[in-house]
């Protein structure tokens, strides 16, 4: 193992007691349940679309940044957005962390008219207020709407009761798979035989016969990342797991992709759908900024950091 890996590992853990300021009650009030975080999701991406930033329930001094840009609530997607989720949207709340996260498919008005576009949002609870929200929002071509009108079958699944693994597992797992990549080795990574790859709707990885967005058939994930991106990727940097939800197994992480040869970085949001101690589904969005950009939050040492990060 790595020291990279060993000292990643060891901030996991570190986080499993401090992650995030402690849930809701240790910070002066009552905690928002699984219910509760859902439905602030909701309200939020719904004050999103009415352009309503009075419909939220923002902190005063809420912390707002939107494609690695920092702005003010009314600002970005609130301005731009000219309707509520389509059928594709999912919902990841994290009682643990206090923090919810989205991933769904909204419209905007761009310069042609009305475009869809898939939106990542993490959003911060403190003190039954929201004291951080986060966007990522990518545009979708035609053939990729296509896939995108409800999530893939599996994703929304609940795990059975006596086999849900906890919080750090599952983290666990999602970071084993930026190790993977990060160290061109698919052997660190746990993909199950029919494991799918979407980005940005488009279909990047599957098992054999899977036919991607240009009609040929793609590499399974182990062969995606022991052949096609080896090398490719240079750097994994401001890794952070900001929301976990346990019934349905699924992961919410977000990272920097440095590309060095060819002079850019992805800022990616990503959701890992866990069955067993196997990624079965990966649901990704990204966008593409100048090479070496940060995500709007911490530190400078923080966003060049390939350790998993504490959301700040």
């Amino acid at each position: 193992m790595s020291s990279r890996r060993k000292s990643g590992l060891a901030v996991l853990f570190t986080l499993s007691i401090t992650a995030y300021g402690g849930t809701a009650a240790a910070q002066g009030g009552a905690a928002c349940n699984r219910a509760c975080l859902i439905n602030l999701a909701k309200s939020y991406v719904a004050a999103v679309a009415a352009h309503d930033v009075s419909a939220a329930p923002l902190a005063s001094n809420v912390a707002f940044v939107e494609n690695v840009a920092r702005m003010k609530p009314g600002e970005g997607l609130w301005a731009s957005a000219s309707s509520a989720p389509k059928g594709f949207a999912i919902y990841v709340p994290d009682v643990d962390q206090q923090q919810a996260g989205f991933v769904g498919v909204m419209e905007r008005k761009g310069q042609n008219g009305t475009e869809p576009v898939m939106v990542a949002i993490r959003l911060k609870l403190q003190g039954g207020k929201i004291a951080e929200a986060e966007h990522i929002v990518a545009a979708l071509n035609a053939a990729n709407m296509a896939r995108m009108q409800t999530p893939r079958p599996g994703l929304l699944s609940e795990v059975p009761a006596a086999n849900r693994k906890s919080h750090d597992e599952l983290v666990k797992i999602g970071l084993s798979y930026y190790d993977a990549l990060d160290d061109n080795d698919g052997t660190l990574m746990p993909f199950a035989d029919d494991c799918q790859r979407h980005e940005n709707g488009m279909i990047s990885a599957g098992p054999p016969g899977t036919i991607g967005m240009r009609g040929n058939a793609v590499m399974t994930c182990k062969g995606q990342y022991e052949t096609a991106l080896r090398n490719v990727v240079s750097g994994i940097r401001d890794r952070r797991f900001v929301a976990v939800d346990r019934e349905r197994g699924i992961v919410f992480a977000f990272a920097a992709f440095d590309h060095r040869n060819i002079n850019w970085t992805w800022e990616l949001g990503e959701l890992f759908k866990i069955e067993g101690n196997q990624i079965r589904r990966i649901e990704a969005i990204f966008i593409r900024g100048p090479y070496g950009v940060c995500s709007g939050w911490g530190t400078y040492e923080q966003c060049r950091s390939e350790e998993i990060q504490d959301v700040r």
